[in-house]
């Protein structure tokens, strides 16, 4: 499987043949460019990473602090954490950046460096862009022997993240501790097997459920928190008679609930309720991205503030909302933003701000979820081949739909009266993303189904 560049990182499969997966020479080309890009910066040589739970990890790890150990860096080594830890801790101890080392929703073959820069923040195109330069020239720069650097490990990180979400003034937890509630966690065997329970407890919450919650990352069912991967704990909720599941990947960035009735909250809808939230008490701009539910665009309107979509990827979404001083912003996958906390997705700051909506609004979350309105989605995937012209199908359908004055800021995304279809080449996977909603169910899977036959038809007669 080739290589996956993107301003984020870098992501790949594991394993033979040695090229082009993402094996030992590569993460040690591409950390080494990470690192030659920093010491150019001019700030202390210091980076924070951390990692998943995936069996790969460790090894990645190795490399990636070996590497940068002899570029001269001090590594504050995390260990076993989240990517929104990682996040938090680059500004906390003054670093340079930060790597995540997760494929986060990919399935277990694979892994991914994830790069931040000294705001804890991914990086700008023109940041990426340097990265890329300089691994592909490969122009790096080791230090001598006596000028090597080191790795410590810091394991206090889980707790100072939680004490962080504790203190958002809009994080309640007297009214969650008071509610008694019963929860169900899925942490698809990774780092959030560790984190959501804690955060719970530290909540009030003292009825946890743990399923999937060994982080050992043979990951019990595929880590993309879909519905049709999701039948476990929906089904568990219902036997416990559980007020409430929540699911997170691999690196706990992306948020799903589970109501009371064993039926998904819907992944779109993490991002809506939490927004519901903070705007019924700090009104304000919101964000997220064009893959994402008409949802938040419906209730930022209906309160009178501004709302925005941009091209899909967090950067995207962050630059944004800093330019609208947005109050809330995310993408429809479940991530949620918030930036009196940080401005990266975030599960944990998530699920604390949807249980203090979800305590004070005195409503089961079914009855929660019934109050926003009602649009259904179909996220579907073409498998691209190397003969596949994506540039060719994306300018066909934009010339098939052009009564409909398509949105070409990233791939082709067609509104109608009470529907829209998006169609774009994912930035993490060999695949074009086709993404539809509508009111019913029923029409956004058809509009979905004739969109992958108009496609592939597409492709059969180029053939």
């Amino acid at each position: 499987m080739p290589l996956i560049a993107s301003i984020s990182g870098i992501r790949g499969t594991i394993g033979s043949p040695p090229t082009p997966n993402l094996n030992p020479l590569e993460i040690t080309r591409f950390t080494a460019a990470y690192g030659t890009l920093l010491q150019q910066q001019g700030r202390p040589l210091k980076i924070i990473i951390g990692r998943d739970a995936r069996p790969t990890g460790e090894m990645i790890s190795m490399i990636v602090c070996g590497t940068l150990i002899a570029m001269g860096f001090e590594i504050i080594d995390l260990g076993l954490t989240t990517t929104p830890t990682v996040e938090l801790a680059v500004p906390a101890e003054k670093a340079a950046g930060g790597i995540i080392i997760t494929a986060s929703h990919n399935p277990l073959n694979w892994n991914a460096l994830k790069l931040l820069n000294h705001l804890g923040e991914f990086f700008s195109v023109s940041e990426g862009e340097a990265v890329m330069e300089f691994y592909t020239n490969q122009q790096f720069k080791f230090s001598p022997a006596t000028e090597m650097g080191n790795c410590k490990i810091n394991n206090s990180y889980l707790d100072y993240h939680i004490q962080h979400i504790l203190s958002l003034s809009l994080v309640n937890k007297a009214a969650i501790q008071k509610a008694g509630l019963k929860i169900v966690v899925d942490a698809v065997n990774s780092s959030g097997g560790i984190y959501v329970p804690a955060l719970l407890k530290a909540l009030g919450v003292k009825d946890i459920i743990e399923i999937n919650c060994v982080p050992d990352g043979n990951f019990s069912h595929n880590p993309e928190p879909l519905k049709e991967h999701l039948g476990e704990i929906c089904k568990r909720v219902l036997l416990e008679r559980a007020d409430l599941g929540i699911v997170v990947d691999p690196d706990v960035d992306r948020l799903v609930f589970v109501t009371e009735e064993g039926e998904l909250f819907g992944e779109e809808y993490t991002l809506v309720a939490v927004a519901d939230y903070i705007l019924s008490h700090t009104p304000g701009a919101t964000v997220s991205n064009l893959s994402s539910t008409r949802a938040l665009r419906d209730i930022t309107l209906n309160k009178q503030q501004k709302y925005t979509a941009t091209s899909v990827g967090e950067v995207n979404v962050v630059a944004e909302m800093k330019q609208s001083q947005a109050v809330i912003g995310g993408e429809g996958n479940g991530g949620i933003i918030y930036p009196p906390s940080h401005y990266g997705r975030d599960a944990l700051v998530g699920i604390a701000l949807f249980l203090s909506h979800l305590v004070t609004s005195e409503k089961k979350p079914s009855d929660l979820r019934n109050q926003y309105p009602a649009y259904f989605m179909s996220k579907q995937k073409i498998e691209l081949t190397p003969e596949m012209d994506v540039n060719f199908v994306l300018e066909e359908i934009q010339l098939k739909y052009k009564a409909q004055l398509p949105n070409t800021q990233d791939g082709v995304k067609i509104d109608f009266d009470d529907s829209w279809i998006h169609l774009r080449k994912s930035n993490t996977e060999p695949i074009i993303r086709i993404y539809t909603e509508a009111t019913t169910q029923q029409s956004a899977d058809n509009l979905a189904k004739d969109m992958i036959r108009m496609i592939q038809h597409m492709m059969d007669n180029t053939h």
